[in-house]
């Protein structure tokens, strides 16, 4: 797992400039929506509306304007029909990206993505053509100094996980997607405070860069990201830490 530990790191790096752009509450509010309406507008009974609920609230999004995207999703307000797509290319050096969208326009989006693609030396692939490299998996880390290693171990091997491993002060935890809420329960009732709790796309194996190719990497997600329609990307790029600090 440790190839995707560094691409989740770079991730973290990136998260304050992520909240600086003011986007977060509306791909969050986005999220909400397309959960309830799939789901059903009953956190308890729509695990995906749930884990969107508790994304918001670690973002500080007012509970009125979590409620108020609950109702548009399950129709009890007016609101906009979204629907979700996925985009797949590669990126400098053939780096494989998979990018996640809700929108309610596929014109506007996928030409965004495809200039977003161009314009840092990448390319818009066909529907297949990275998601393979991608393993959808529940996602977990801890920091050593915050957690007893031991405790976690032995409570993380109980509710069923997958795999544990540590690299650079921090444990990382994986599991079967469809056991994320159920561990997270878990970890939450034994006082296991965790940094990331999530269910994402796993690489499962990353091409380092440096260099100009690794700015036009980090570049091309950042661009991606700017749509409003875009909620996630995935990357299997890893760039050294002397590198991505010279970079920023």
């Amino acid at each position: 797992m440790a190839g995707h530990s560094k691409w989740a790191n770079i991730k973290r790096r990136k998260g304050a400039q992520d909240a600086q752009r003011g986007k977060i509450f509306s791909k969050l509010n986005k999220e909400i929506m397309v959960a309830a309406k799939m789901g059903g507008g009953d956190p308890d009974a729509n695990p995906r509306l749930r884990l969107a609920i508790a994304k918001a609230k670690s973002a500080n999004m007012p509970r009125d304007t979590v409620e108020r995207a609950i109702k548009k999703g399950t129709g009890n307000l007016d609101g906009v029909n979204y629907e979700e797509v996925s985009y797949e290319g590669y990126g400098p050096a053939g780096v494989a990206i998979l990018v996640e969208v809700l929108t309610d326009n596929r014109k506007r989006t996928v030409s965004d993505v495809r200039h977003a693609f161009s314009k840092y030396n990448g390319n818009l692939g066909e529907t297949g053509c990275v998601a393979w490299m991608f393993q959808m998996t529940s996602y977990f880390v801890f920091s050593v100094d915050e957690v007893d290693g031991d405790r976690l171990v032995e409570v993380a091997l109980e509710a069923g996980v997958n795999d544990i491993s540590e690299e650079d002060g921090e444990i990382e935890v994986t599991a079967a997607p469809e056991n994320f809420q159920t561990i997270k329960d878990i970890f939450d009732r034994e006082g296991l405070g965790y940094q990331v709790a999530e269910v994402t796309m796993i690489p499962q194996n990353t091409i380092s860069l440096e260099g100009k190719q690794a700015e036009q990497a980090l570049k091309l997600v950042e661009a991606l990201e700017e749509s409003d329609d875009v909620q996630k990307v995935y990357a299997n790029f890893d760039i050294p830490e002397d590198v991505m600090e010279s970079i920023q």
